[in-house]
């Protein structure tokens, strides 16, 4: 019987030897003097300079830090917005006859420009989220006011399954001002009040 040529063997090649690589000549070593003159000639004076730059960086801020929390305490921005029938007390502090914008408070409509959240209403789990990312864009240092008896501790509502029994279960507060709803003088009073309460923990 006769091999297939598919199982026919196959003729073996020789094989060929692979020539080997020159090896390549070691680089030199650096000799130590040109290390010592390159360290004294660019690392030392880089160094110098960067403690330098920093020192004087901190003095800077020893003498204008205490001016920018002076200027930041008396300027509160709040986020202009409003949830129940608070807002319409907050809104009225800004009007013609409290004139909250005198105590340097201008509330701003975009939380990246803010420092102070007021939260003038019912807070329900449905809004929950969008508070806590409206506190987490504001920038730093930032502060809370809960305003009125809901924002405290749910108000006539605590007992409903809908209603956050305290907005301090979301976020921070330093504040709290009661009232259902306050008026705007206790408005007023609570941010001076939290004026005081940050230059006490010198923010």
């Amino acid at each position: 019987m006769s091999a297939s040529p598919e199982n026919a063997p196959r003729p073996q090649t020789p094989a060929t030897a692979i020539p080997a690589l020159p090896m390549a000549d070691a680089a030199p070593a650096v000799p130590f003097i040109e290390i010592e003159a390159l360290r004294a000639e660019q690392f030392i004076p880089a160094a110098k300079e960067a403690l330098g730059a920093m020192i004087a960086e901190q003095g800077r801020d020893k003498l204008t830090r205490p001016i920018f929390n002076w200027a930041g305490r008396n300027s509160l921005f709040p986020l202009h917005w409003g949830l129940a029938c608070c807002a319409i007390e907050f809104a009225a502090a800004f009007g013609a006859r409290w004139d909250a914008e005198r105590f340097g408070v201008v509330p701003r409509s975009s939380p990246r420009q803010c420092d102070l959240m007021i939260v003038n209403g019912t807070v329900t789990w449905k809004v929950a989220h969008k508070l806590v990312t409206l506190y987490e864009q504001m920038p730093e240092p930032k502060w809370v006011i809960a305003m009125g008896n809901c924002a405290t501790g749910g108000g006539p509502f605590r007992t409903a399954y809908s209603v956050v029994p305290g907005v301090d279960k979301l976020v921070p507060v330093d504040l709290y001002i009661a009232g259902c709803p306050p008026r705007p003088e206790a408005m007023l009073d609570g941010i001076l009040k939290l004026e005081q309460l940050i230059r006490e923990r010198k923010e």
